[in-house]
């Protein structure tokens, strides 16, 4: 990777260079970092838009924010943490590890912080990525995209919302100088983010206002607070804490079975659900109106014990009408109720499908993923590599997320798969490497059968997993220990690749042996490759 040949340009040297350049520097970017490190690799750099690490756990402090993913899941492999506090662990806490890794490995001096991409673009004449950003430019000759599937929160289009002359703000933008104590709020949404946010905030206001577009499925939290001796038995007891782990995993991977195997069988959650909301809310009508009229697993499944006793507090409203529009200091809904409101929560979600973020990288054609995707969709292969974009790596790609269990398993499958490319690339003198098209099509042709069963396309609902298409970009339709072995290894023989321009001081024998063409292109012959 320290080879730098730009086949007769002049280089940009007004352009910092570096070999690997990570974009982004949450639970993918930090960790492909460390592994990097780890590896001997110094040639990197990592460019983060905000002032620390951790992605989403830096930005997400509003109240009550937390994991619902079990916590002995939701750390490295490398680096498993006895130090929860409990079992499904709270933001300030997730964050603490994710600087704490940063610290201990030793990688901050490869951040360069506030300095966010506004452009990148394949140079196909000098084989490297120009990037652009708030502190100036790079060059690369690999980048790889972590700027996360939660890292553009999405703004409703509401007529009139701009107009709002009190607080407004998104879960994910939390104003912590607003003062809600004793105001009038409305929270709009109940996803994931509104279910901890709402108990976390009924009891300080005035009158609290949820509006509900639909209805969703909601579980016990089993959390609790770890014993001391627990944490003790976590530190000091080989291989027990990777045990725990080891169980809890696959406890976990049973899901797949209910949503992407035989959707029927989520009836079996169902039932749970229909009791505990049986159990919390015994108001008939409100409890009709909290019922969801799709399969469990179609949306994301939520899990709170305070959500549902919150709702009936006496300062708590559930609106399930829409809204019309926002004014000065109120809300109209669809029916005509116009309710007063000094502060608007927004727990709209993120732009996932669509993130900005695609607009600012272009391929070797020029065009953006944005555009690669207008015709057929967010696609990749293996959720980490896309066809038409050279050496460049996307961590949690298209149908790489999990909705049951730890992302940072797929995070660290994939960290994988770019460590072994770099090696190839080193070992084999590869200059660029992309995915070839028929390969990629295929792959997908292959999920989307796979994808076809799931509850997500069968489940009777919309969720933020489709597309416009009517496609699920966004989840992997297997359980999650075959993306691992998809990840494995770096399938070179599915690429096309060059090689390095061969020098005068090259021996004409080994190029020849390489089989290089004149030209430097080494162009490998179509091989099988595993389907999705």
């Amino acid at each position: 990777m320290s080879q730098s040949i730009t086949n007769g340009h002049a280089p940009d040297t007004s352009r910092r260079h570096t070999g690997v350049l990570i974009i982004g520097s949450g639970l993918s970017g930090l960790g492909t970092a460390v592994r990097l490190s780890q590896e001997g690799y110094s040639d990197f750099l990592v460019i983060e838009r905000g002032n620390d690490v951790g992605g989403t756990w830096r930005v997400n402090t509003y109240p009550g924010a937390g994991c619902d993913v079990p916590s002995q899941l939701y750390s490295y492999s490398f680096a498993l943490n006895p130090e929860w506090s409990r079992s499904f662990s709270p933001q300030p806490e997730i964050q603490r590890y994710i600087q704490g890794i940063a610290d201990r490995y030793d990688v901050r001096d490869k951040h360069i912080f506030d300095c966010a991409m506004t452009g990148a673009r394949w140079i196909d004449a000098d084989s490297r990525w120009e990037v652009d950003t708030t502190r100036g430019g790079f060059t690369a000759d690999v980048v790889v995209s972590a700027a996360g599937v939660l890292a553009e929160p999405n703004l409703p289009d509401i007529k009139g919302i701009h107009t709002f002359e009190g607080e407004i703000f998104h879960s994910a933008q939390w104003d912590h100088d607003a003062d809600l104590s004793g105001k009038r709020v409305a929270v709009i949404g109940t996803g994931a983010s509104a279910v901890q946010i709402v108990p976390a905030i009924a009891p300080q206001v005035a009158h609290l206002d949820v509006y509900q577009r639909t209805a969703a499925w909601v579980f016990p939290h089993l959390t609790r607070a770890y014993l001391a001796p627990e944490r003790f038995a976590f530190k000091h007891v080989p291989g027990l804490q990777r045990l725990i782990r080891g169980l809890i995993y696959a406890n976990r991977e049973l899901f797949v079975i209910t949503q992407a195997k035989y959707p029927a069988t989520a009836r079996l959650l169902e039932v749970i659900a229909r009791v505990k909301l049986w159990l919390e809310v015994r108001d008939p009508a409100l409890r009709k109106r909290l019922t969801p009229t799709f399969r469990a697993g179609c949306k994301r499944l939520l899990v709170s014990n305070k959500f549902y006793p919150t709702l009936t507090r006496d300062n708590v409203e559930l609106v399930t009408d829409g809204i019309e529009e926002i004014r000065g200091n109120s809300i109209v809904s669809t029916d005509g109720t116009e309710r007063e409101v000094d502060a608007i929560v927004l727990c709209t979600g993120f732009h996932v499908a669509d993130s900005p973020t695609y607009s600012m990288f272009a391929g070797r054609d020029g065009r953006t993923l944005s555009e690669e995707f207008e015709t057929d969709g967010l696609q990749a292969y293996k959720g980490t590599t896309v066809a038409g974009f050279p050496n460049a790596f996307t961590m949690l790609g298209a149908n790489s997320g999990l909705n049951y269990t730890s992302l940072i398993y797929v995070i660290e499958s994939q960290i994988a798969y770019v460590i072994d490319a770099l090696a190839t690339m080193e070992k084999q003198g590869l200059r660029t490497f992309e995915v070839r098209q028929d390969v990629q099509d295929e792959y997908n042709v292959a999920l989307r059968r796979k994808m076809a069963r799931g509850v997500w396309l069968t489940g009777g609902c919309t969720s933020w997993f489709l597309d416009r298409h009517g496609n699920n970009p966004v989840l992997w339709p297997d359980f999650s220990f075959r993306l691992r072995q998809l990840l494995r290894k770096f399938d070179v023989e599915n690429y096309e690749t060059t090689k390095h321009p061969v020098t005068q001081a090259d021996s004409p024998t080994v190029a020849a042996q390489a089989g290089q063409s004149a030209n430097g292109s080494d162009v490998h012959a179509p091989a099988g490759h595993e389907s999705a």
